[in-house]
């Protein structure tokens, strides 16, 4: 399975004589979901987004008046004598130090003029991982006088690039800019269309169509940069790393399988992690998989989990990537005092069903379960949960769709809390149990085509870093490349010029520290950093 490949290059050219560049892969496309609003119902639903305010409409199947496709979003005022905002938003993973471009379409009726003192726009806000506003772009502000005066011409589609920087505190323009760049803090951005209207009541409305959010930078989180991972890139588990729960008995949940440390039930091959369920007695169970954990092998604290995965169809299925306390044995605190994230959980039945989850408490009541309406089975799905002293985010293909910012405080008032120290990384198949229904194995038999199988591409852990680039120091006769050591990534050098800094002669240095010595030559050499 291809990885994603950010990389930076340094050319040395005839002795000392050292250019600095950097090539980076493809940039990224739209981040928007729906950003057309063609993939919606004729309804007030609107797929990918977030309404808020009272009138806020999808009007579909009107390709006269869209700007392109069937589609386009319409919004205005309350009618309810206050101030009041009305629109929609997305809020997509970023990191400190990520550039992006973004505009969008709008338009007003000839016949239906925005009216004073409305006023509408396109805004981008980021975001630390409290919600809170750390930088604040805008699109042109339309109001009024602008559409009066030919500014925003009415009957016509018009262009909105957000190039206008906001002072969070006054609230004015300070800058124009070419690029929004996420500054120190940035956890994740918002997307957002507003209109706001005036207590006056005064009508108007605007609509908009093809939304646009391009990351402009090379690395997608900026520098929150991979710190760990596991590619499974080999041929089999890397035992520094994984092990392996073992047994059946139900593991508390009523579960029917066996789990077992046979190849039968994971394997490693062609850059994916295999989880296989088989219908095959084994003991006291007439099912077998695997369930992976990394205690007491790899454990950490805080940081951004990315998993990219998929996950299987059918009846009793119940794959899950999640998290537990190193303590749940040491301390003999056990479960859920420990403390348990459920990054992803899935019933196998239910393709549209991403659930996340977070346990904790003496009695286990104390659970938080968010859902979000995404498919789990229809190719590889990225899931991603930003970890903070103080918050929780979880994402869908980069999409937030939920934030617990510490409401949780002690546990029960009595135990601590169990989410500011190290957890390990877990991955399994079950089959039957609690969580999907508890079918009957006829039902399972019958609606599950075994062997089945999750699959996994990677898991990465981030954290903000220093920038990824490789430094250069010339030392006597030699020149030495460094680069961030706690950065996942390797040194490729080649001697002929690559093509657009990418190309099939680029060759591992055999070198792994954070640092190369390097002895110049006659002609030319290329290096560069490659992440996974």
């Amino acid at each position: 399975m291809a990885k994603s490949v950010f990389t930076a290059r340094v050319c040395l050219a005839l002795l000392f004589n050292v250019l600095v560049s950097i090539g980076f892969s493809a940039r990224a496309g739209n981040l928007l979901s729906n950003p057309g609003f063609e993939s919606a119902p004729a309804s007030q639903t609107f797929p990918g987004w977030h309404k808020f305010g009272a009138n806020v409409y999808n009007i579909t199947d009107n390709p006269a008046a869209a700007h392109s496709g069937m589609n386009y979003f319409k919004v205005y005022q309350a009618f309810n004598g206050a101030q009041n905002t009305s629109g929609v938003y997305q809020d997509y993973i970023s990191g400190p130090g990520a550039t992006y471009s973004a505009d969008g379409w709008a338009y007003t009726a000839a016949g239906d003029t925005l009216a004073d003192p409305n006023v509408a726009w396109i805004e981008v806000t980021f975001r630390d991982a409290g919600g809170n506003i750390l930088a604040l772009y805008r699109s042109t502000v339309i109001t009024t006088n602008l559409v009066a005066n030919g500014g925003f011409p009415r009957g016509q589609w018009n262009d909105l690039p957000l190039t206008n920087q906001y002072d969070i505190n006054s609230m004015q323009v300070t800058n124009t800019v070419a690029q929004l760049v996420a500054p120190a803090g940035t956890i994740f951005l918002r997307y957002q269309i507003i209109l706001s209207g005036g207590p006056g009541s005064a009508n108007g409305s605007v609509y908009f169509d093809d939304l646009n959010l391009i990351r402009t930078s090379a690395t997608p989180y900026g520098d929150m940069n991979i710190v760990w991972s596991d590619e499974f890139n080999g041929t089999s588990l890397d035992p520094h790393t994984w092990t392996y729960d073992i047994g059946g008995g139900g593991w508390g949940n009523n579960e029917l399988e066996d789990y077992t440390s046979r190849t039968n039930n994971s394997f490693v091959t062609n850059g994916l992690l295999h989880i296989v369920a088989r219908q095959e007695t084994r003991g006291a169970n007439n099912y077998t998989s695997a369930r992976i954990k990394s205690e007491g092998l790899f454990s950490f604290t805080y940081g951004r989990v990315e998993w990219r995965a998929q996950m299987p169809y059918g009846v009793g299925l119940w794959p899950a990537l999640w998290m537990l306390g190193t303590n749940i044995e040491t301390s003999g605190i056990g479960w859920p005092n420990c403390g348990e994230i459920d990054v992803l959980e899935n019933k196998g039945t239910n393709i549209t069903q991403v659930q996340s989850s977070i346990h904790y408490g003496s009695d286990g009541t104390t659970t938080y379960n968010f859902t979000d309406g995404q498919s789990t089975t229809n190719g590889f799905h990225t899931y991603t949960f930003d970890w903070t002293p103080d918050a929780m985010l979880f994402y869908v293909d980069g999409h937030l769709f939920e934030t617990q910012t510490s409401p949780w405080g002690n546990a029960n008032g009595t135990s601590p809390f169990p989410f500011n120290q190290p957890f390990f990384l877990l991955m399994n198949l079950a089959i039957g149990g609690n969580y999907v229904g508890n079918p009957a194995q006829a039902d399972i038999n019958a609606g599950t085509v075994f062997p089945a199988e999750a699959l996994v591409d990677y898991i990465r852990v981030y954290n903000t870093t220093q920038p990824f680039r490789l430094a250069i120091l010339q030392t006597s006769s030699n020149i030495i490349l460094s680069w961030p050591s706690n950065i996942v990534c390797h040194l490729q050098a080649q001697t002929n010029p690559p093509a657009a800094g990418i190309g099939s002669n680029w060759f591992s240095v055999g070198t792994t520290t954070n640092h190369a010595q390097i002895i110049p030559i006659t002609g030319s050499a290329f290096f560069r950093l490659v992440t996974p």
